[in-house]
């Protein structure tokens, strides 16, 4: 499985909904998408700074993670920016790969 960083606003109106119902509630709701999916919510951060909310996921593929993105962002109280994380093998892997490139000018 791949893992993606979610990195989350709120809106106003999100917001006023975590007022209501509180953290806790939020992450299991989080927590229940990601098992509906076949993944799991392996972190979940409330946080000042950049973000309010940092989630990061662990989905079956792509296309599962793509689908959990805009469904979030879709519902309004949140705005949502989706990362795609790579394991330190992964780049071990992608080091070993021949890429032909020449830089502008060179």
């Amino acid at each position: 499985m791949a893992k993606y960083l979610f990195q989350c606003n709120y809106t106003p109106s999100g917001l006023q909904g975590l007022l209501k119902e509180g953290g806790s509630a939020r992450r299991k709701v989080f927590q229940d998408l990601a098992t509906e999916q076949g993944g799991t919510l392996e972190a979940f951060y409330y946080a000042f700074g950049g973000s309010d909310l940092y989630m990061v996921f662990d989905l079956p593929d792509t296309a599962t993670a793509t689908a959990v993105s805009l469904r979030i962002g879709a519902g309004g109280a949140l705005g949502i920016n989706t990362v795609q994380l790579i394991t330190p093998e992964e780049v071990d892997a992608a080091c070993g790969k021949v890429v032909s490139y020449r830089a502008p000018g060179a």
